[in-house]
């Protein structure tokens, strides 16, 4: 297939752009390389896919509904899968504006696009985040997501409710899929277990907030993007009849999928776990919960199974040691 990918020099952009360029898939990679977090690391990304005939680069701004659409309509994509996003709970109460422009507007801008040529497929990546207040675990894709705790997870949630209207209104389908504390090799180092291992190996603080009483369900990146390629052949339908737990809109093609492990592992645990990988301990600075932060959360991953009979399963202790063996490998450390 033709397949589009917005944030391709991202996270989970490059692992999902790797995978499908190596099953044989020809993939257009969208990104602006926002100086968020460190340009130099997206460039690195984005240079391992340029080595694939499979793969082209396009260093396009959401924002830039023109170059955007020039892109689109060159390429011509069957799927597209949307994953460009200003992403970072904590960033979003010092910088709200970047997620206006990024989620709505670039979101906007792309749903345009599909509206007036429709792919078989547009897959838009949310957040176990816009569950928010909501205290009932696991989650449930038809769990309440009425309360959200940060712009962040808000700006994901709207963006769910433009593709459903679009998908109402122009009959396109669509699969929304929500991330749970993704992690592994290549991650940001605005993430938890990128600061904890630098921290730990350059023998400097960690910051571990509500005194370490928090549990996360730590979902590995290639076990992310084993669930979203499946879900990319799995295309919701109006006339098909939903399986066991579906989340399928009653008025439109589109359908929301938990990606996580299920599998909820204490901070603590998991801090462990990586001083175990390092071979040292950490020095623990320990602090209250953060604003827009929540103790704990983790996902009810059925409805992937019964759609594409894969689930998540690589435990943290082997997610941690295959991260601290790409860092140490290209940091040299």
């Amino acid at each position: 297939m033709r397949v589009l990918i917005t944030g391709t020099a991202g996270f989970i952009g490059f692992h999902l752009a790797r995978k499908l360029i190596e099953e044989g898939h020809e993939v257009a990679g969208l990104d602006g390389f926002t100086p968020y977090y460190d340009v130099n690391l997206k460039a690195a990304r984005h240079a391992i896919l340029k080595k694939h005939n499979g793969f082209s680069e396009h260093r396009i701004m959401l924002e830039d509904a023109e170059s955007v659409a020039r892109l689109y309509n060159e390429f011509n994509p069957e799927a597209v899968v949307h994953l460009a996003a200003q992403a970072g709970v904590r960033y979003s109460l010092e910088n709200p504006r970047a997620y206006i422009d990024a989620n709505i507007i670039g979101t906007f801008n792309l749903l345009e696009l599909v509206r007036a040529k429709r792919p078989q497929h547009f897959l838009l990546a949310s957040t176990s985040s816009v569950y928010g207040g909501n205290l009932d675990m696991p989650f449930l894709e038809t769990s309440r997501t009425d309360h959200p705790l940060t712009l962040y997870a808000a700006t994901k949630k709207a963006t769910e409710g433009m593709a459903h209207s679009y998908s109402h209104l122009f009959d396109i389908p669509v699969t929304v899929f929500r991330f749970f504390s993704v992690y592994g090799p290549w991650g940001r180092p605005d993430m938890a277990l990128f600061k904890f291992v630098q921290g730990i190996l350059e023998d400097k603080p960690i910051d571990i907030y509500n005194n370490g009483l928090m549990k996360r369900d730590f979902t590995y990146v290639e076990d992310l993007v084993e669930g979203i390629a499946r879900l990319i052949g799995c295309v919701p339908s109006n006339q098909a009849d939903p399986v066991e737990g579906d989340s399928l809109s009653p008025v439109a093609a589109h359908r929301v999928v938990n990606i996580g492990r299920g599998h909820p592992v204490k901070l603590m645990e998991f801090i462990e776990q990586i001083e175990d990988s390092i071979g040292k301990k950490a020095i623990r600075n320990y602090m209250p919960m953060q604003p827009g932060d929540v103790p704990e959360n983790f996902a009810n991953a059925d409805l992937l199974f019964n759609l594409t009979g894969y689930r998540p399963s690589t435990p943290t202790n082997v997610g941690v040691e295959a991260f601290v063996h790409w860092y140490r490998e290209h940091y040299g450390v």
